[in-house]
């Protein structure tokens, strides 16, 4: 690597700084163009965490807030957006913005949020102090100003703040303002995951409908979140909304690093011949879209690959979604850590308490967080919009299979769960079935247990993430006269190949016959067949039974 290159914009959020202060940046200025030319008053535009929604938002502030104008008119020498036209150019320094990031304004209570959210707004109407002078505020405008300044504003009174400030720029400037709003939703997001999310979307409500559907002095809005949350009414009724998400091709190119972009960095940073590796792992949002933050820490950290995204915030979406899924959404959850993708219909609006329920609103609530990517699009014979779906790189895989292992056992069982698979690649029944019955009495619930066999099945198929790369694990597939419960395909040669069978007993008694069963039915419907067609020469069959947490497993050798 070039030891003169610049250095990389790590956690740089503030456009200026980054212009100014000699980092390596892509010139991201020609969405100014098209945002104008687009025309929208209320754009609301969704992307997963870290994908430079903050710094997008600096960028406009810079561009178009008359503080300062002919200062940050130097900003954008040279850039795209000065090249596209003269036109464009006559924009910059127009406009009162007040830019509002919702980000801190997450707490473990609701009266924790709305506490960090009263000393947002204080700081937010301090940027705005002189307008307590103004003579075209009457005394009701100061009185509710003060209060915000003062944090002595009451929450039924709070939920009109952008709303107040923005008429109260109005009256002043004689002109409507800019409204940018970043990460709406982040304390929403959070409120879902920490148990308030009615009293929070009730505020939420009231908050951004005074500001976005009422405001006469509103005169054009830019929103950044990860998700649209409509249903709700925040926006509904807002005709003038126009939500740019990761399946249009509006703004596609605007957040995140490009193919082109990211080759080039690569080549500024003299590591061009990694460009290949870079995409297998941090290709991630959309079309060939490339997850800044993660390419950034990348050349930051000499070059070592490794999940720096996932590092940010943790995996509290992914780990929380494993908690309210049945086992059939767990089986689709392992299908994509194994390649195989979801087919959903297009469903962008969230209703939160139906997540765990709904399979389209918890795939689609997985793509627009970042940890699936859209791969294709199409219309069925209703002109439905549908999307397939898959895990987007090595990155995002990483955090499946962690997040998912550590459902399934808390990660003081990892040992324990490594030695049983060990035992049953190596055909160490005993040892198998020891580990087996371990796992099911230290770290699986009774309430689980009671379950009918898909949930054993579920089970033992995630227990299968620590087998990538040795083993191609299959489940529910026909070979011979039947379909096996779950099959090992070794990926080495010479491996062995394994088998499962399982039955669910009615009783403890019933155990040891079940799994006899099990094992015999794998003999008599040929379940074999495949693995002996692809030129496995020797294989591991194992019937196993479970009631409740106790099992018998039953297992034999086949040449």
């Amino acid at each position: 690597m070039q030891s003169t290159r610049k250095p990389m914009p790590v956690g740089v959020e503030d456009f200026k700084r980054l212009v100014t202060q000699g980092y390596c940046f892509i010139d991201k200025t020609r969405f100014i163009k098209d945002y104008i030319d687009a025309q929208g008053v209320v754009t609301l535009i969704t992307r997963p965490r870290r994908f430079g929604k903050t710094l997008t938002l600096s960028m406009l502030q810079y561009f178009f807030d008359s503080e300062q104008g002919e200062e940050n008119r130097q900003l954008f020498s040279g850039l795209d957006i000065e090249g596209a036209g003269e036109r464009y150019m006559q924009e910059q320094g127009t406009r009162q913005v007040v830019f509002l990031t919702l980000k801190e304004a997450r707490s473990r209570s609701f009266s924790g949020m709305m506490e960090k959210l009263a000393e947002i707004l204080r700081q937010l109407y301090d940027n705005f102090r002189y307008l307590q002078d103004s003579e075209a505020l009457s005394s009701q405008d100061r009185e509710y100003f003060t209060s915000i300044l003062n944090g002595a504003c009451p929450t039924e009174k709070m939920s009109f703040a952008l709303l107040n400030l923005m008429k109260n720029l109005e009256k002043h400037h004689a002109r409507k303002p800019m409204l940018l709003l970043d990460e709406y939703d982040a304390p929403i997001l959070f409120a879902w995951e920490k148990g308030y999310y009615e009293e929070c979307i009730d505020f939420m409500r009231g908050f951004l409908s005074a500001a976005l559907k009422t405001n006469p002095a509103l005169g054009s809005a830019v929103l950044t979140g990860v998700t649209r949350i409509s249903k709700e009414s925040i926006f509904s009724g807002l005709n003038n909304l126009d939500v740019c998400s990761v399946l249009r091709e509006k703004y596609s190119d605007a957040f995140g690093f490009t193919q082109e972009e990211a080759a080039r960095l690569m080549e500024d940073c003299g590591v061009g011949d990694r460009l290949p590796e870079l995409a297998q792992w941090y290709d991630g949002c959309g079309r060939e879209i490339y997850n800044p933050w993660s390419v950034i820490q990348f050349i930051d950290h000499g070059c070592k690959f490794q999940p720096y995204w996932l590092n940010t915030s943790g995996n509290a979406i992914l780990r929380d979604l494993l908690e309210r899924v049945d086992s059939r959404r767990q089986r689709e959850l392992y299908g994509l850590l194994k390649g195989k993708p979801v087919e959903v219909p297009v469903m962008e609006n969230f209703v939160f308490g139906n997540i765990g329920e709904n399979r389209n609103a918890l795939f689609m609530l997985l793509m627009t967080t970042g940890y699936l990517k859209p791969v294709e699009m199409w219309k069925d014979e209703e002109r439905v919009d549908w999307v397939r779906l898959q895990i987007p790189n090595f990155e995002v895989r990483f955090a499946y299979r962690s997040e998912i292992l550590n459902h399934i056992v808390p990660s003081q069982g990892e040992i324990l769960l490594r030695d049983m698979l060990r035992s049953m690649a190596e055909g160490d029944t005993q040892e198998f079935a020891e580990n087996l019955s371990d796992i099911l009495r230290d770290f699986v619930s009774y309430h689980d247990a009671s379950q009918p066999e898909s949930f054993y099945h579920g089970l033992l198929l995630g227990f299968s993430v620590l087998m990538d790369g040795k083993y191609k694990v299959e489940s529910n597939k026909e070979s011979g006269y039947g379909r096996f419960d779950i099959a090992f395909f070794p990926q080495k040669e010479n491996a062995p190949g394994i088998i499962l069978e399982l039955k669910a007993a009615k009783s403890e008694d019933e155990l040891e016959a079940k799994a006899q069963e099990a094992l015999a039915q794998i003999e008599e419907k040929a379940y074999g067949a495949e693995m002996n067609r692809l030129g496995v020469k020797e294989i591991w069959r194992y019937g196993i039974a479970l009631y409740g947490k106790r099992v018998w497993l039953e297992g034999e050798h086949c040449r």
